[in-house]
């Protein structure tokens, strides 16, 4: 059997195989064996005609339905017996037989690159540190109590702290009604901090069944637009605050807190931890895009593909009913996101070999350990834990990752 490999890239790679007759001879019989059981030849019980008059009436269609696993056993076999490791599918992009003569056949396939480790080590970066202001811990709590706000019918809105559920109306230059732009039951909030000045300036004082005009600048591609609306006000209700008291914060802790003093020692530690978990992500972040930065390499285009299929899954896992929307653009998705999976693939190889250089692995007492840390909170046996865990890539990986 001759075979050649061609390279394309340093990562894509093309076998050329010429088989012949004589070769072939062994595979077609193998063939032969598989529909046997299923031909069915007049006069003799379906799987049970001769081998000889089977291949009389059927062996050239049965040659012919045959090739294309010929190919990928002939494939299989060449890059085990060669200790070639390829990634992704392989594609079959020619084949040329004759029956009674040889058959070749063209298969391109990728593999990894050889990653030359640069430097990664000793790397200068910048890391975030954030100082937790008494303002922060106001503000928190001024979050917690709205999102335990109660509402109230109310005449006309007295101040922010009110909410207007009105229709609006995308009107043009003239004041004329834009079909199609209207939006009905629209809840407007002037506290919430995302209207524009000249809509919450409108909303003061309003009263239901009142009508506001307004006109305000939107930014879009870098040019100042004017945009007019008709705000039809059909109800305004006021939001209570809770009052921030010891009682407050029993209710929202469940008795774990019980003082106002003591739950703003806990709300500033949670804080404080939230900005040291962003600045450790930042810094790798940052790490990562100059270590990627440092390394050239070419990325097999499978690899590209995976992650974007990654990328897509999530998407659809955080979808209601885990569907894609019926307007996802498939090509538009792929377009906006290859430069993330470009740099995603080669963070990948990178990260393998540096896994490789550094004798990084997870052991079976790190495992163990973090069991014993992490039962307790999921409420699961420790040894339970401890099996699943050894039997979880993702869990090593994790590790792995944070090595």
């Amino acid at each position: 059997m001759n075979v050649s490999i061609l390279d394309i890239t340093e990562v894509e790679k093309e076998i050329s195989v010429q088989a012949s007759a004589d070769e072939l001879i062994p595979h077609f019989e193998k063939a032969f064996q598989r529909v046997l059981p299923t031909i069915e030849i007049k006069g003799f019980r379906k799987g049970k005609a001769p081998l000889d008059l089977v291949k009389k009436i059927h062996g050239e269609a049965i040659e012919y339905n045959s090739l294309d696993t010929i190919a990928n056993e002939v494939y299989r076999t060449i890059i085990e017996e060669r200790n070639i490791h390829p990634i992704g599918d392989p594609v079959l992009t020619d084949m040329d037989y004759r029956r009674g003569a040889a058959l070749t056949f063209r298969i391109k396939y990728e593999v990894k690159p050889d990653v030359q480790l640069g430097i990664y080590k000793g790397i200068d970066a910048e890391k975030l540190v954030h100082h937790v202001t008494e303002q922060e811990v106001e503000d928190e709590i001024l979050r917690l109590r709205k999102a335990n706000s109660t509402m109230q019918e109310a005449a006309t809105v007295e101040d922010d702290e009110h909410v207007v559920t009105a229709d609006i109306q995308q009107l043009d230059a003239s004041g004329s009604p834009l079909i199609g732009k209207r939006n009905t039951d629209v809840r407007l909030y002037p506290a919430g901090g995302t209207l524009y000045r000249e809509i919450r300036e409108a909303l003061h004082h309003a009263v239901a069944g009142e009508t506001k005009r307004v006109t305000f600048e939107t930014d879009h591609e870098e040019r100042k637009i004017q945009s007019h609306i008709e705000i039809a006000i059909k109800k305004v209700e006021k939001v209570n605050l809770p009052e921030f008291s010891d009682e407050f914060v029993r209710t929202l802790t469940k008795d774990k807190i019980t003082t106002v003093g003591e739950f703003r020692i806990h709300l500033r530690a949670d804080l404080e931890s939230y900005w040291e978990e962003q600045s450790e992500r930042m810094l790798t972040e940052n790490l990562i895009s100059e270590i990627v930065r440092r390394h050239e390499l070419t990325v097999p285009e499978s690899l590209v593909k995976g992650i974007t299929a990654s990328l897509r899954e999530e998407i659809k896992n955080r979808a209601p009913e885990k569907k894609l929307p019926a307007d996802f653009d498939e090509a538009k998705f792929t377009e906006e996101n290859r430069a993330y999976a470009i740099f995603q693939a080669k963070w990948y190889l990178i990260r393998e070999r540096i896994l490789e250089a550094e004798g990084l692995k997870v052991e079976d007492a790190e495992l163990a350990e973090l069991a014993a840390s992490e039962a307790p909170r999921l409420g699961i046996d420790k040894e339970r834990l401890v099996t699943f865990y050894k039997s979880s890539d993702a869990v090593r990986e994790r590790l792995l990752t944070d090595k």
